[in-house]
């Protein structure tokens, strides 16, 4: 179980590619995450949907 107080050390971020999925990204960066590898993008039929796979703590 996760205590609510602490944040995951992993986050999978995923939404429609828009200027929302941009800030949810960039607020995490600024709490210490940081990027694990490239985005994945596929098309539901109707739009672009996003996923950033970020990391909490220092990098390599």
């Amino acid at each position: 179980m996760h205590d609510v107080d602490q944040p995951l050390r992993y986050r999978l971020i995923t939404g429609p590619d828009d200027a929302e999925f941009c800030a949810r990204v960039s607020g995490l960066l600024e709490r210490g995450y940081r990027l694990h590898g490239s985005p994945a993008l596929t098309f539901d039929g109707e739009r672009v949907i996003a996923a950033q796979a970020l990391v909490l703590g220092p990098g390599d």
